[in-house]
């Protein structure tokens, strides 16, 4: 198996598991995995959010852990890439503002190189403009911005992932082993037992 390089778009209050989990998949499996957030540096933190569902209208949030960052945003040159992961949580709500985000995020699309998305990390997608004619799935409070922004929002059990081309999403960190498995697809990266 070829190890991939890959970019991770995290930040603070990004969801717990949807950080923690694919960053350490990733690496068990051999990729490398630069987990980086806009204005900060390695080995500086983010604060991650536990969100759960506990049957109430909408998730609960709870405070998380601290993530080490592994990777200077300001370092990275996004075609030393292969592919690109963004957690979801309320990170993207504001890394969405930030243009060196969306401008990182198009050349991805553009250059149609794997991109996996979770929960409300779709809002990333939708603020760049890439999923215009995709189908995907996101936190369904997410789903309104998908169809305004041109693609076909998908409604699946949060347990599921959506793949289209390049893209896969999930709705969820409950969909961790769909949406994982279906990105190591994208990556070509077979697990032998």
């Amino acid at each position: 198996m070829a190890k991939k390089k890959i970019l991770f778009f995290t930040g603070d209050y990004a969801e717990d598991y949807e950080t923690m989990v694919p960053f350490q998949m990733l690496h068990m499996v051999g990729h490398e995995v630069h987990a980086v957030c806009p204005d900060k540096k390695k080995g500086d933190t983010i604060m991650t959010a536990i969100h759960d569902f506990d049957g109430y209208q909408t998730y609960s949030e709870r405070q998380g852990h601290h993530f080490t960052l592994n990777a200077t945003f300001d370092d990275i040159n996004v075609k030393d890439y292969d592919a690109l992961m963004i957690a979801g949580g309320r990170a993207p709500e504001y890394l969405r503002l930030d243009s060196r985000i969306i401008e990182a995020t198009k050349y991805f699309a553009e250059a149609n190189k794997p991109i996996a998305a979770v929960c409300h990390g779709i809002q990333i997608l939708t603020a760049a403009d890439v999923v215009r004619g995709k189908k995907l799935t996101a936190y369904p409070a997410v789903g309104p911005e998908v169809t305004l922004a041109g693609g076909e929002y998908v409604d699946v059990p949060a347990t599921d992932a959506v793949v289209d081309g390049n893209l896969v999403t999930s709705p969820a960190w409950p969909g961790h082993s769909a949406f994982i498995a279906e990105f190591l697809k994208l990556l070509g990266t077979k697990i032998e037992l």
